[in-house]
């Protein structure tokens, strides 16, 4: 993905987000398609990473839910669980944990100053 500035999409600011928690946003990709993301601001010593966004729809659960999903570590890497049936997701590549099968769509993020920041 290209890294320009012009394709970073703010979506909210910092203070809009709940550490360690999920919150959902209505974005409009490259295609001008409105599209939910999950958006999780995490603080784990073993990732430098603090923000993640993947896409918000439950492919098992068929329901805009995963922002609502708990949050958790498993071999050193941090994974949502859906609210409807618990399959896990890892936020840093979209890898259901529990279905080969099955990935999320993932968005590169970032905090700028006090924005909130999205690769679409």
């Amino acid at each position: 993905m290209s890294n320009s500035n012009q394709n970073w999409q703010p979506v909210c600011e910092v203070s809009d987000l709940v550490m360690d928690s999920g919150v959902c946003a209505l974005v409009r990709d490259s295609n001008l398609q409105e599209q939910q993301i999950a958006l999780f601001y995490m603080h784990c010593e073993m990732q430098k990473k603090q923000v993640y966004a993947v896409g918000n729809y439950d492919p098992i659960g068929k329901a805009n839910v995963l922002y609502r999903g708990l949050v958790g570590c498993t071999d050193e890497q941090i994974f949502v669980a859906s609210p409807l049936y618990k399959q896990r997701y890892l936020l840093s590549d979209g890898r259901c944990l529990d279905d080969d099968s099955i990935k999320l769509p993932v968005y590169d993020a970032r905090i700028n100053g006090n924005k909130i920041e999205v690769l679409l």
